[in-house]
This record gives C-alpha cells, sequence and structure tokens, in this order.
C-alpha cells in the first residue's frame, strides 16, 4: 500500500502539478516515507518542488517535546535552510506573514482517529488561514489507525478549543484527508484543496484494523504515542489527562494503563465486570504495578490496570475505548466515593473549566461518572444517538 507522500513521490504528473510553485511542509516524525525518509529530505529531493518555508505541530517538527503544553520555538531547517515555524509556540494559528512564504501547504500529518489529538485542529486552522490568504493544502492522507468505529458524546457548543475543533466525537473514525473536507463543508471554508489519497488502505482488514501492521513501521506521531494499542485504547485513555490518576506517562506503556498509589486495581477490575461487562468486549484488563519516572506520581508505586488489544482474540469491533476508561472512573468512584479524581487546571488554556470536561467537549461524561444513581445504561442513552448522527454526517466524506 501507499501513503499520500509516497503518492506523490512516485507520482511525475502530481509533482508536475508543483512546479513553480512555492511548497510548505506541515510534518512531524512521523511523517516519512515507505523507506523511512523524512517527508522534508524526501520533498526536498524532487526537482520539481521548491520547499520554501516548514511548519511544525504541537511537540515540534522534531517530536522531542514529551509533555502537553511544552512550547516549541520557531528555527530554520540545518540541512536545507528554510524556516520552520511552530504552530505550538507563541501562536497556535499561522501568523499572516508566515502565510506569504508558500503557495501550497502540503500537509503530512499522521493522526490518532481521535478528537482530543491536537493535529486534527491545526489541521483546521491552516485551512482556515489558506481560505483567508488564498493558498492551496494538499494532505498528503495517512491511515487512521484507530479504523472507523465511532464512539463518544459529540462535542457540544461553546466548548471548541484547541482539543475540541467542532462537533465530532472523541473517535470520528476518518483519515485527516476526510476531516479536512468535513471541516471545508461545516465552516464553509472557500480554499483550494486537494487529497492526495491512499492506495491499498483497507481500514477493516486484520490484523490492523486501520493501520497496515504487517506493511509500514511505527513511528511515533508524538512522544508518548509508541505504538498500535497506544493508538486503539487513546480514545479513553486520553481522558485521564483530565484525571489525577497516572496515565502511564513516564513508564513504557503510556496511555494503555491507569492506576495510582492509592487505589486497588484488583478491587477495580472486579467493579467494572460487574458494573457493565458489555462494555469491555474485545480487550484484557490485568491489573499491574508501575513507577512513573515523570508525570503524575512520580516515582511512586501504583497499582494499575492495563488495557491490553494486542492478543490473539482481540476483536476491533467490540473495543470501546471511551467507554472502558469512563468505566474506570465510574469503578473508582463507586469504590472511593470520596476519591478526589478531576484535575483543575487551565488545560490547553481553556480557563474556567475543568480539563475533563474540555476534554469531553461538555460536562456530560463527568457527571455521569459523579452521579451516585446513574448506570451504564444512562451513558449509552445520552451517546449513542450522537454516535448514530456522526456515522451519518461523515459519510459523504469518506474516501476509502
Amino acid at each position: 500500500m501507499n501513503f499520500g507522500l509516497d503518492r506523490l513521490l512516485s507520482d511525475d504528473a502530481l509533482r508536475a502539478q508543483l512546479k513553480g510553485r512555492r511548497v510548505a511542509l506541515l510534518a512531524h516524525p512521523a511523517s516519512v516515507t515507505k523507506d523511512l525518509t523524512h517527508a522534508v529530505d524526501a520533498l526536498a529531493a524532487c526537482p520539481e518542488i521548491r520547499l520554501t518555508a516548514a511548519f511544525g505541530p504541537q511537540h515540534g517538527m522534531k517530536g522531542d517535546l514529551q509533555d502537553n503544553m511544552m512550547e516549541s520555538p520557531d528555527y530554520r531547517d540545518p540541512v536545507h535552510g528554510f524556516p520552520v515555524f511552530s504552530l505550538y509556540g507563541e501562536v497556535r494559528r499561522p501568523r499572516d506573514e508566515w502565510m506569504a512564504e508558500f503557495d501550497v501547504l502540503l500537509v503530512d500529518l499522521q493522526d490518532l482517529g481521535c478528537r482530543i489529538y491536537t493535529y486534527v485542529t491545526t489541521l483546521l486552522y491552516v485551512l482556515e488561514a489558506a481560505a483567508k490568504h488564498g493558498k492551496s493544502v494538499w494532505v498528503l492522507d495517512r491511515p487512521n489507525p484507530a479504523g472507523r468505529p465511532v464512539e463518544g458524546m459529540t462535542l457540544k457548543p461553546g466548548w471548541e478549543s484547541f482539543v475540541g475543533a467542532g462537533p465530532m466525537p472523541m473517535r470520528h473514525g476518518m483519515t485527516m484527508g476526510e476531516l479536512g473536507l468535513w471541516f471545508i463543508d461545516q465552516f464553509k471554508l472557500d480554499v483550494d484543496y486537494r487529497v492526495v489519497e491512499m492506495q491499498g488502505w483497507a481500514p477493516e482488514a486484520a490484523p490492523g484494523f486501520g493501520w497496515p501492521l504487517l506493511d509500514r513501521s511505527w513511528v511515533n506521531p508524538s512522544p508518548n504515542a509508541p505504538n498500535l494499542s497506544m493508538a486503539r485504547a487513546y480514545a479513553g485513555t486520553v481522558m485521564l489527562e483530565g484525571a489525577t490518576l497516572s496515565e502511564g506517562r513516564g513508564t513504557t506503556r503510556p496511555l494503555e494503563l491507569f492506576g495510582a498509589p492509592d487505589i486497588d486495581a484488583r478491587a477495580v477490575i472486579v467493579e467494572m465486570q460487574a458494573l457493565a461487562p458489555e462494555w469491555l468486549g474485545g480487550c484484557i484488563l490485568r491489573d499491574m504495578w508501575f513507577e512513573p519516572t515523570f508525570h503524575k506520581h512520580v516515582g511512586k508505586l501504583c497499582s494499575g490496570v492495563q488495557i491490553h488489544v494486542d492478543h490473539p482474540g482481540y476483536d476491533h469491533a467490540a473495543f470501546k475505548p471511551w467507554r472502558v476508561q469512563a468505566l474506570g472512573f465510574k469503578a473508582i468512584r463507586r469504590l472511593y466515593p470520596d476519591y478526589d479524581l478531576w484535575r483543575d487546571f487551565p488545560y490547553e488554556y481553556a480557563f474556567g473549566k475543568l480539563p475533563i470536561d474540555v476534554i469531553n467537549g461538555g460536562p456530560g461524561l463527568r457527571e455521569w461518572v459523579d452521579d451516585a444513581a446513574a448506570r451504564p445504561g444512562d451513558l449509552d442513552a445520552a451517546t449513542q444517538p450522537d454516535e448514530a448522527a456522526w456515522e451519518e454526517v461523515r459519510r459523504p466524506f469518506l474516501l476509502y
């Protein structure tokens, strides 16, 4: 199979359309060819393509900044000499003067299929800037490693943020190229837009179910996205960024587990299984121990739950990461009613709102967890209409 970048590099007719135009690239460490050459170097080697600028998203073009809300500086590419502008530094949107550096922007970002992953919002922001300045945007499409399933509440009006670009559920089931088409329609953008489509992507095919597991190497799109298991679990475990529980940052399995020094993981798993066994399909929950080397609970022994989604019996259609993590919160709230579960700080600079609510695009998930009378069926009743509606909303924009 070929990703969008590989198609551009191998198609003379496509590259000919860039000849004589100034080209910029929005990329990160996972923007690589099949043989793992970075897009910057691969494109710079093409005589038809003149790279005049590049942009880096959150975690930087180099992917060197571990934590969230760590800003990257602008710099000049040490090999090719063009400026590299940070879209996660002093600004999140391209400055007007940066837009004067190019005619066509190539977007080559590996997404994780989750609304909160900020590359989604960065795509919207560059589309809006391109519409304002009359620039062209080409998305060099890549797989959604979480595949096509949809899950989670739709972001509510007024809850837009850098981790919530628009009214979509947590697990959107689209590629970046497809999301661009939806953004243009949703926000009525007048922009010259093109998707360089993948060839041979089969999002329903085992064993990858979205990621071509036997065809392509995994390169971290962000520092704490080390493997396919993390990508599968992320639409649920990302909610831990709004909780006092550790999500495993500072371990070798970040965002595949949760825990804390003052919980009993075995008891949590038993409670989860008793509350909603129908939400635990596809995965195996294992109690374990870990000691983070940085971030929450650093240097403390934590009792944890690891979510396994790489076993021989893995069922992609049955796995519901958002509900699994919601159930973990609910179990802890039932076992420890007074547990200090929710963090309170300006997450992604959203002041005056709890991070868990910013992450979920509204307070519904937190309110369900904290309501002692609320049952799993109540969350399903609130969420399933959103999921069904999104399946229809996204349908006209699917390319594969």
